[in-house]
């Protein structure tokens, strides 16, 4: 299967953002894509951390969503049906009633352009190096529940695909909770590291979800100097299931990473290193 990472460096203006998201989908979806993925805050990179509560929606009622209360949802849902693809919507600020935050959430929408998944974000990042200082908790809710969804492909293939979010990535224990029933064949995780820690740990963490879980990655992300002074690492990737990087953007900047994922490789890794049936706890 054909999969596209998608890197941007979003704005604090949400029309453009989203401008600029279709236009790479479209791309991704010409260059044979079945499945695209957006990073983290693609819809906006605010002024401020709680700029994104301005513009949050409620989840949309129908799996299909309107036009009306969820504008972003629907322009989700159109481009995953007008390119019929597996369309992973990078996050958007989902509100819930009653709370003066939201949820940082993940939506899926199959071909026909219906949601088919919606995870909210667990971990919340908190970073403080005396220069910088991040605390999503100040705006965000947590998630609570792991999430992971079925596809099937073109060729007729099944695929388990597990949900993660930027800062989820460093606790292994989310990934084994989201194969724990069936192994993963792919896990997608859109992010917006900073530049600090993604170059100390963005590629090293990945690779070992991969080697661990014996399965896929893919890792949309923000890349380059923001608007509101934040710089992201960017290097949007994906990983095969011996660890090995399949492609990656090495460039800051808008763009697409392809890559093609293949079931049978996955299954003479697995085979030659067994270590999925080996789990003792």
């Amino acid at each position: 299967m054909k999969v596209a990472a998608i890197q941007m460096v979003s704005t604090p203006r949400v029309d453009e953002n989203f401008a600029v998201a279709r236009s790479l989908i479209a791309q991704a979806a010409a260059a044979g894509a079945e499945l695209v993925a957006l990073p983290e805050y693609f819809c906006l990179m605010g002024e401020r951390d709680a700029d994104k509560l301005d513009i949050a929606e409620p989840l949309a009622d129908t799996l299909i969503p309107g036009t009306n209360s969820t504008p972003m949802q629907h322009v989700l849902s159109e481009a995953a049906r007008e390119h019929g693809i597996w369309l992973i919507g990078g996050t958007l600020p989902i509100r819930e009633p009653g709370s003066d935050k939201v949820f940082n959430t993940t939506l899926v929408y199959g071909p026909d352009g219906a949601r088919v998944a919606r995870y909210d974000k667990v971990h919340l990042f908190c970073f403080d190096d005396g220069q910088r200082r991040y605390d999503e908790a100040a705006t965000l809710r947590p998630g609570k529940q792991p999430v992971a969804f079925d596809l099937t492909d073109r060729s007729g293939q099944a695929w388990r695909v597990g949900l993660s979010i930027c800062y989820d990535l460093r606790f292994p224990e989310l990934f084994r909770q989201l194969g724990a029933q069936q192994p993963l064949d792919l896990i997608v995780l859109p992010a917006a590291f900073t530049d600090t820690t993604g170059r100390a740990h963005w590629e090293l963490l990945l690779r070992a979800r991969a080697v661990e879980n014996l399965c896929h990655v893919l890792a949309p992300a923000q890349g380059g100097l923001h608007e509101n002074g934040r710089r992201t690492f960017g290097h949007a990737l994906a990983v095969g299931p011996w660890g090995e990087v399949l492609a990656c953007k090495q460039e800051d900047g808008s763009g697409v990473v392809l890559a093609e994922l293949s079931k049978a490789r996955q299954a003479q890794v697995r085979s030659q290193l067994p270590a999925l049936t080996h789990r003792v706890f």
